[in-house]
């Protein structure tokens, strides 16, 4: 990889230095208290071809209206990727569906696809309300709504903090047929009594893992309680939690499950390193030596703070690298520029905290850079599940001090 091929790089695979009690299980995040063994971000990349499903179907072929067919066909897709082939059935059927993929699988078509064609010559009476962990994630979820439904009659409505209060009280004047947002715009709609949750009849958790693991249980559980007409229940998320299952076993009853994967293991496609920063070396210089090779064309950094990653940005900038960043203390105007930017390529870097590695659809990222060690295995899956999309294959490195 041009300068990236140092020796230092080279010998990534040793592990004679560490010491006897950082050689505990890799896949127990619990065991090590606040970091994991550097093994767990060591793995090679499994060739696409070789983990590639066989879908059951084409597109034309799944029992949905026509017009859902050829927008889908429109947008390019030929065939249902695994969770979509394996779930479309059940949710067409009303069923409660539990269902773990890894990232960049479909998830969000997977619930959509059913739930838009049940909706079909229905009036919009807010049937269906899609919960969302990030304000990225829901806005991606009701473009994909949009894009599925054009040329038919639906509509929905996106909750998410940092717009307009104003103007989410008088979208809710008028009934949608779909409510997608986050838990705390959610919350307060209902406060406001703009939202009633007896009208639902459906409720999707997307990411419903970190839904329960980022303070929003109480949240979510008031929802579950307001629902009192609630008849489906869909969960999906790339990961499970076992401390999550009680919860899980009380809102879903008799549920079709559809695991793609354990839920525990991070992405085949993605080729992950470490790269060991020695003592009195400059963190950042390596950081400069790696994205100023010609390969890393479209880089992700992940920081555990929003300060790290203002800091890392303006060090990126100060040395000329085309960058910029999103975390929770932007504006959602910024951060959506931020991200369209980083989409087109006219920014090389895009430093961000876990509020970017959750279900945003970014094609083409070709490496993830942890520039701090995650603070456990979900949020490193769901990392470096920002590259190795789509059957492609991707890199991700992270830095060990």
């Amino acid at each position: 990889m041009g300068n990236i091929s140092s020796p230092r790089l080279r010998g990534q695979r040793s592990y004679g230095q560490l010491s006897p009690n950082r050689r505990s299980n890799p896949n127990n995040k619990k065991a090590q208290g606040k970091l994991l063994n550097p093994n767990t971000f060591v793995k090679k990349a499994v060739e696409a071809t070789a983990v590639k499903y066989a879908p059951t179907r084409s597109i034309s072929e799944l029992p949905v209206d026509s017009l859902i067919i050829k927008n889908l066909e429109s947008k390019g897709y030929v065939t249902p990727t695994e969770i979509q082939d394996k779930t479309v059935d059940a949710i067409l059927d009303g069923r409660n569906v539990l269902g773990l993929a890894q990232t960049g699988t479909g998830k969000t078509g997977a619930f959509l696809i059913p739930l838009v064609h049940n909706l079909l010559q229905q009036k919009p009476m807010f049937q269906i309300l899609i919960v969302s962990p990030t304000r990225e994630l829901a806005m991606q979820i009701d473009s994909e709504f949009k894009s599925i439904t054009k040329g038919v009659n639906l509509s929905s409505v996106c909750l998410i903090g940092g717009t307009s209060v104003y103007r989410d009280l008088q979208a809710l004047r008028r009934p949608s047929h779909v409510i997608i947002g986050t838990p705390g715009r959610l919350a307060d709609m209902v406060r406001q009594r703009a939202l009633n949750l007896n009208k639902f009849s459906t409720l999707v958790l997307d990411e419903f893992d970190r839904l329960l693991d980022m303070g929003f249980k109480h949240e979510i559980e008031r929802i579950v309680e307001g629902m009192v007409n609630r008849e489906q229940t869909i969960l999906f998320s790339a990961t499970e939690e076992k401390g999550q299952q009680q919860f899980i076993s009380r809102i879903l009853d008799n549920p079709f499950e559809v695991r793609v994967h354990s839920g525990s293991a991070s992405a085949d496609t993605v080729e992950q390193d470490i790269v060991r920063v020695k003592d009195g070396e400059s963190k950042m210089d390596v950081l400069l030596n790696m994205v100023r090779d010609e390969s890393f064309e479209k880089v992700l950094v992940f920081a555990e703070t929003k300060r790290w990653v203002s800091r890392i940005c303006k060090d990126l900038k100060r040395a000329g690298i085309r960058a910029d960043e999103i975390h929770g203390d932007k504006s959602q105007n910024y951060r959506i520029k931020a991200l369209d930017s980083f989409k087109k390529k006219r920014i090389q870097v895009l430093v961000a905290t876990d509020v970017a590695a959750r279900g945003l659809d970014i094609s083409n990222v070709s490496h993830v850079i942890n520039y701090q060690q995650p603070k456990d295995l979900d949020s490193y899956i769901h990392r470096i599940g920002r590259t190795g999309r789509a059957g492609a294959t991707g890199k991700a490195y992270t830095f060990i001090n």
